[in-house]
């Protein structure tokens, strides 16, 4: 059998030609609309005509997403697809399109939970680091997608109570996203933000400069505070970090240096120290999470 199988960014729509083994057969990519629900649509039909003898589509998209009824609730930066029903826009024209649809940070978690490095375990939580931090946990082998959609849905976690005119800056999302950790670098460093990206950082980290070391130091304390949370509240039995961050692994160290310190200064409380590891999957995650809903969607 062969599928459809859709990324949907803010920049680009990124596909693949997929068997039900999670191979990549075929793959190519295009620009995202950015102003038209019909641009949109027609985007995904194009590509969907493009492949032969496929059984259906499944997509990766970011935003809430109502995956039982393929409706976007919210879909991040394309503001035109909110409150968007994109599965009955694909069957008017395609009528006997099968989909499915869910969030790709659930994507993410998906094909770590199905093949990649949460298969041995039945409840994990998936982080990964972009421009906000996606989010997902996986409970008793299968996602937990919450009532009404948002289970994850980390970015929105507020870290000071007492700044509600500056919610956005004390979202989780805007203070451990990748721009964040550039933010603090260019002000250590007197540089313009827009002169730092993150290789720039781990570059300097491995070469041993104090600045970059001392930025990933708070940076990843910020991250590790919210992993113990997380882990009180849901005691998942692993993390996987994901995001083209989770593959320098002096990230990773320096997030299971200060897992090992909340627990130190912790010994009080019956506090399981989580166990991190990066995500098997890096680029293609979603493609391969995405597939794997649609699989679960219709299977049987």
């Amino acid at each position: 059998m062969k599928f459809t199988v859709i990324d949907i960014g803010g920049t680009f729509i990124k596909y693949a030609c997929m068997n039900e083994h999670s191979e990549i057969l075929t793959r190519g990519k295009v620009p995202t609309p950015q102003d038209s629900r019909e641009d949109f649509i027609n985007a995904l039909v194009d590509i969907y005509d493009s492949m032969s003898d496929v059984e259906g589509m499944a997509i990766s998209l970011p935003g809430i997403i109502d995956s039982q009824n393929g409706h976007c609730i919210t879909c991040g930066a394309l503001l035109y697809n909110n409150d968007f029903n994109v599965e009955a826009a694909l069957k008017a024209k395609i009528p006997a399109l099968k989909v499915s649809m869910e969030n790709d940070a659930k994507c993410a978690a998906m094909a770590e939970a199905s093949v990649g490095a949460l298969k041995d375990v039945e409840d994990g939580f998936v982080l990964v680091f972009g421009t906000g931090i996606g989010g997902a946990f996986i409970k008793n082998h299968k996602l937990h997608r919450g009532r009404h959609f948002s289970a994850g849905e980390v970015s929105y976690i507020l870290t000071d109570k007492d700044a509600p005119q500056m919610i956005d800056e004390f979202r989780w999302g805007n203070q451990c996203g990748v721009p964040s950790l550039c933010n603090l670098y260019a002000k250590r460093k007197g540089l313009k933000v827009e002169e730092v990206d993150g290789l720039m950082i781990f570059e300097a980290v491995n070469k041993g400069d104090s600045f970059a070391i001392k930025c990933l130091d708070l940076f990843t304390r910020r991250i590790a505070i919210q992993i113990f949370n997380i882990q009180m509240l849901l005691d998942p039995q692993k993390f996987a970090i994901g995001g083209g961050i989770s593959a320098q692994p002096v990230f990773i160290d320096y997030l299971r240096k200060h897992i090992d310190e909340l627990a130190a200064d912790n010994v009080e409380l019956y506090f399981p120290k989580p166990e991190i590891v990066a995500c098997q999957f890096q680029n293609d995650a979603n493609l391969i999470g995405a597939l794997q809903c649609y699989l679960d969607k219709f299977a049987g």
